[in-house]
């Protein structure tokens, strides 16, 4: 086979355990696994193109194939590190060493990395929560901005056009400060049951919302529903938050793999490919 037909496409690292795939990879292609007898091994298809590029629609199916393929090998196998989208090892001509090769000693070179975070994430799962304060529900924005209210409603209509300004500002720094001073002890209470926590910013408010805390939750399965549970006991305490609870997923967030350049000349898409959301609770 020549060089530019000799390609792997790469979906997951597992670990040494058996594991063979249910599923089928992109476009239907045949999944194989690359490796050693003992130690991680990789989730492969054989590669006779370049990245996958196109249509919109198309890559949205492409990276959900991907996605599902990942999550067989997560359900299937004892641990397993989410490879990103569109990465593809290729021969070398110098070397003269196929792809398959080049895989291999990328997986003997990293083994013993591969084999300690495949460890860590054995038996995890990737939670996403988000928790926001709805500031219509908030009782101290009712009690200030209350008094604004009816103040306004005595005057005439250009300074309730100015006051209905000032109303708002009021009230977003009212609910902004009552995100801060909440975060912490929430924060805390679900670190606890996380082995991991990656919080994002968020950039945009729905409306009447503001976030307090946006996160990827590392967590073992057996304390998903305990943290559920946290996160019903947070809602009984304070009744304006509103929470968002997705997953379980695939370690996504925590799985840090990467295929060096030299053996992967063709990764050019390196996000990791868009969970599928398999539940989701308020």
């Amino acid at each position: 086979m020549n060089a530019e037909g000799d390609m792997l496409y790469v979906y997951a690292i597992v670990a040494g355990d058996d594991y063979t795939p249910a599923v089928t990879g992109i476009d239907g292609s045949a999944l194989h696994m690359v490796g050693r007898d003992i130690g991680p091994k990789a989730v492969v298809h054989r590669h006779t193109r370049g990245p996958f590029d196109g249509p919109d629609d198309s890559v949205r199916r492409w990276v959900l194939e991907h996605s599902e393929v990942i999550d067989d090998a997560w359900q299937n196998s004892p641990a397993l590190l989410p490879v990103s989208f569109n990465v593809i090892v290729r021969s070398d001509p110098e070397t003269e060493a196929t792809a398959t090769q080049q895989l291999e000693h990328w997986l003997d070179d990293s083994a013993e990395t591969l084999s300690r975070r495949l460890e860590e994430l054995r038996d995890t799962s990737e939670l996403r929560v988000e928790l926001s304060l709805d500031g219509t529900l908030l009782e101290e924005v009712d009690a200030e901005v209350g008094e604004m209210r009816t103040e306004m409603e005595s005057r005439p209509a250009g300074v309730r056009r100015l006051l209905e300004k000032r109303l708002e500002k009021t009230e977003k720094e009212i609910v902004d400060r009552a995100a801060d001073r909440i975060y912490p002890e929430i924060r805390a209470r679900i670190a606890a049951h996380c082995l991991d926590i990656e919080e994002h910013r968020s950039t945009s408010r729905e409306s009447g919302l503001t976030p307090v805390i946006m996160a990827s939750c590392l967590v073992r399965s057996t304390e998903i529903t305990a943290l559920g549970a946290e996160l019903t006991a947070l809602k009984k305490a304070q009744p304006a938050l509103s929470i968002r609870f997705l997953g379980p997923w695939p370690p996504y967030s925590f799985a840090d793999v990467s295929i060096s350049e030299e053996r992967n000349p063709s990764s050019s898409a390196p996000d990791a490919p868009t969970p599928n959301p398999q539940g989701e609770t308020t």
